[in-house]
């Protein structure tokens, strides 16, 4: 059978049949000794996952009882991993998922419900609105373990060489002060990513979004995206702002340019707060600025919320179901996120982690002060999926390839495909 679907039907008594991973058929998912769970970490293979790798054994040591099987997985490939695990032979007993992925896969009932369970116990520490967005239909279906969400970052002593004291708080602003930088420093001002993610800020500054998520409808080609998407269009041709980069290495060049005071300004999350810090612009960390990012005309700020939570399996046994909440419940303690941002640079999700050696850290302080800005994704497990093709649609636009209402056209058909009940 396929696991994870059968056994939505048992998931509130934990009493599954031993069909998943470290289970045995004759021993009712009871073990005889150490359970040993599987974990796919998807965090950074250089930057983030040596600390993950070595909290597993941390807890495996407070832990005798466990062993974690810790693997690995790289990002960009394994949601369709779990999704072919979970859908097929079996998949791990707990996964790092990204916080689209947990609507989807509860949607197919490859997640455990974690209501009621330890891994919860602690759930009025979590921001509650991150807790919100790990839900499906009233339950909740995974722990959050870090948090983050997209800011201003700017060089400041390229601010101030251009005669710029505060951060810009419209776009209108960082036109004109993308401007100044390249008058006073010789640099640009501002590089703009051509990415669907970073595109959000621009709708929410004029109060809509690429679909309705409530209302059932797409809004991607409506008069408040337009505006808002011009906006992000007029942020490629200008003085003192980087013409729009296609290629496949744009991430790579926007973020090297930065670092190295070769742009003032761009939009970046925290997951950078490491590189930052090595590049030669930010050997002093206070150098680093962080705002959020700047209004749209309704006078709206914000970004999406992203992140990871820790979800359980809903196909494994009793035994390793009730290893994996122990697992989970320890990974997102306050101690444990506390060792994690001083490790990794990333956000806690709870308040009780943002400790004063948390907060010492300028970069961890600065993207704190920009979060209650950050805004929840909706329960809608098709809505990490709509980035898919603004991804394709975007930089055509950018470099001036396509109008503007051509892309959004091709944009709103496009999702017509992955949200088909959902009116233009």
């Amino acid at each position: 059978m396929r696991r994870g679907i059968a056994a939505t039907a048992v998931v509130a008594s934990l009493a599954l049949a031993a069909t998943a991973c470290g289970g045995s058929d004759d021993d009712g998912g009871k073990a005889s000794g150490p359970v040993t769970i599987t974990w796919w970490d998807t965090s950074n293979a250089t930057n983030e996952a040596p600390t993950y790798k070595a909290l597993a054994k941390e807890f495996e040591k407070e832990n005798p009882g466990i062993k974690v099987k810790y693997t690995n997985v790289p990002f960009d490939q394994a949601q369709n991993k779990f999704d072919t695990a979970a859908g097929a032979s079996g998949a791990p007993d707990v996964l790092r998922a990204e916080v689209g992925w947990t609507p989807a896969f509860a949607k197919k009932s490859y997640l455990l419900p974690l209501d009621g369970t330890e891994a919860l116990a602690d759930k009025d520490k979590f921001q509650a609105s991150l807790i919100e967005q790990a839900g499906f239909e009233g339950k909740t279906y995974g722990v959050p373990l870090v948090t983050d969400t997209l800011a201003l970052v700017y060089n400041k002593a390229l601010f101030k060489k251009a005669g710029i004291d505060k951060a810009p708080t419209t776009w209108a602003e960082l036109k004109a002060d993308a401007a100044k930088v390249k008058d006073k420093a010789g640099v640009d001002g501002y590089w703009a990513s051509t990415a669907g993610y970073y595109a959000q800020p621009f709708l929410f500054g004029e109060g809509t979004d690429t679909v309705d998520a409530q209302g059932k409808k797409i809004t991607v080609n409506s008069a408040a995206a337009k505006k808002g998407m011009t906006t992000w269009q007029g942020l490629f041709d200008g003085k003192g702002l980087h013409k729009a980069d296609a290629t496949a290495d744009a991430y790579a060049h926007i973020q090297d340019a930065f670092v190295n005071g070769k742009v003032a300004a761009i939009i970046q999350g925290p997951w950078e707060i490491t590189n930052f810090y090595k590049g030669s612009a930010f050997k002093d960390k206070s150098n680093l600025g962080i705002a959020t990012v700047p209004a749209g005309s309704t006078g709206k700020a914000g970004a999406p919320t992203g992140g990871h939570n820790l979800s359980v399996y809903a196909g494994s046994d009793k035994a390793h179901q009730e290893a994996s909440l122990t697992f989970v419940k320890w990974m997102t303690s306050a101690k444990t996120q506390e060792q994690i941002a001083l490790k990794n640079s990333t956000l806690p999700t709870r308040s009780d982690a943002y400790t004063a050696k948390v907060t010492a850290d300028p970069g961890i302080a600065g993207y704190q002060k920009v979060l209650p800005a950050a805004r929840p994704r909706p329960e809608l497990p098709e809505y990490s999926s709509l980035w898919t093709p603004m991804d394709q649609e975007l930089p055509k636009i950018a470099t001036g390839k396509e109008s503007l209402d051509k892309g959004l056209g091709s944009l709103e058909t496009a999702f017509t495909k992955l949200v088909p009940d959902f009116s233009k």
